[in-house]
């Protein structure tokens, strides 16, 4: 199923020029025809086509300060912290977990490649990608709710999933996922801890993600990188990621490592992601390289050691050429996000292993969402009748703000969380302790780790257990 109509405009035209071998659309996927425009519903293939803008554009933050609600919070877990509305984007954190699916045909490349280094190189594609979609996301997603749930069912893209918000204090939310065609689960628990250190925000990953290939019974674990958004006080929000990603398939003993490295002086560093992928004899087999926020290269060990050493020897005047001014700039405006205008430095003999959608012309106007994530929140004539009671589709202060009523939607947003604080206190005194629906914890059969595991039924639909949470 490599691309859906989120794909098909053209955007990864690069890609196609490159590496021709890349593009193994299924033949049902090809009898697509031009751009969705959003003004029909069904594609000539019979594919329903997703919403393409947001009913209201993003409401401006201008005049809202952030330090105002930070001030007393430095140092503090900012998961109890109660964030006005405007500081929101329209989305729950469980549909920006779903996110990690919008470069799904990269599952379903390394579910074809009979080669297990080329699995690696694909699945460790999946996981840089899994965070692109942060690129300049500086809203904040909703806390989920106790027991809340999204499901996302793409036919188009061969796939379903489910998540819950599982518990609250810490929060932690629960997915599943699985291929149309039983040939992939991916699988995870994710409860980030989020700490304000003056200038930034800082969001360290705690969980572990899981992907299983069915067909080659492999499976890979890895934590995702910590998450930074600097410049919270003053100065233009930018966004970045950094820390060592390792990705094993625990059938070979093969490891990717990526380095997403912080952004150095002069920005030179900025969203660089570097790597490599070596056998259980830890020998190297490729190296990886590229940006998260444009695209990821891959390239043999040797090739890259000598390009790298050739770009050393013809940098050194580079070094010398910056100026005192530059300095000085560097100094004054420490935490500023600095000017970064390469893109990243084609190595001659590389493969391209992933290249970003191009967001929506209007994206900015709708928290810079991507084509996949504004069609998240889209309530279809009909899907009431067959959603989970708690699905974030559901949420009224989600659904306001997405249609641009920020003061009805910032009323329930403190209904529902006076709702989930008193059915809480209510718990407590009756000494009745919570039940997670559709996951459960145990152990990540891999890692050996705790881990929260889907229970199974969702699809099912028998809701008449759920709770009443909004």
């Amino acid at each position: 199923t490599g691309f859906d109509s989120d794909n098909s405009s053209g955007d990864f035209s690069e890609a196609n020029h490159k590496v021709p071998e890349m593009l193994d659309l299924d033949p049902h996927q090809s009898s697509r025809t031009g751009k969705h425009n959003g003004e029909t519903e069904i594609q000539e293939n019979g594919i329903k086509r997703h919403r393409t803008s947001l009913p209201a554009p993003m409401f401006s933050r201008s005049d809202f300060s952030v330090w105002s609600i930070l001030k007393k919070c430095i140092g503090l877990e900012l998961s109890k912290i109660t964030m006005p509305i405007v500081f929101n984007e329209p989305l729950s954190f469980l549909q920006r977990i779903t996110e990690y699916m919008e470069h799904i045909y990269l599952i379903n490349k390394a579910c074809s490649h009979a080669d297990p280094l080329e699995r690696m190189q694909a699945v460790a594609a999946f996981a840089v990608s899994a965070v692109a979609s942060q690129w300049e996301r500086t809203g904040k997603p909703f806390n989920p709710l106790l027991g809340e749930t999204y499901e996302l069912t793409r036919e188009d893209l061969g796939f379903r999933f489910i998540s819950e918000q599982v518990s609250h204090h810490p929060p932690i939310s629960a997915f599943y996922s699985e291929g149309l065609n039983k040939d992939f689960i991916f699988h995870g628990s994710i409860y980030p801890k989020l700490k304000f250190w003056g200038k930034s925000i800082e969001a360290e990953p705690r969980g572990t993600i899981t992907l299983e290939l069915l067909k080659h019974n492999e499976a890979y674990t890895w934590t995702n990188p910590t998450c930074c958004v600097h410049n919270v006080i003053i100065g233009k929000l930018w966004l970045e990621q950094y820390g060592v990603v390792e990705i094993v398939n625990h059938s070979t003993g093969d490891k990717c490592v990526l380095n997403f490295k912080p952004c150095g002086l002069f920005g030179k560093e900025l969203h660089r992601v570097e790597g490599y992928i070596q056998d259980k004899h830890r020998k190297k087999l490729c190296v990886i390289y590229g940006k998260w926020t444009e695209c990821l290269w891959c390239t043999d060990p040797t090739t890259y050691e000598t390009y790298k050493k050739s770009e050393k020897r013809g940098g050194e005047q580079k070094k010398k050429s910056v100026s005192e001014e530059d300095i000085k700039s560097e100094n004054d405006e420490a935490d500023d996000m600095p000017e970064v205008q390469d893109t990243v430095q084609f190595i001659p003999g590389s493969k391209l292993l992933w290249r970003i959608n191009c967001r929506p012309p209007n994206s900015s106007q709708m928290y810079n969402f991507t084509s996949f994530a504004v069609s998240l929140n889209e309530l279809e004539k009909g899907m009431e009748a067959i959603l989970a009671p708690t699905d974030c589709r559901l949420r009224p202060d989600i659904r306001n703000m997405e249609n641009g009523n920020m003061d009805v939607a910032s009323k329930e947003k403190e209904r529902l969380e006076e709702k989930q604080r008193a059915a809480r206190k209510e718990r407590a005194k009756d000494e009745v302790e919570w039940h997670t629906r559709w996951f459960h914890q145990g152990t990540n059969p891999y890692t050996g780790t705790p881990d929260w595991l889907y229970s199974g039924g969702y699809f099912d639909r028998n809701f008449s257990d759920c709770p009443d949470i909004y």
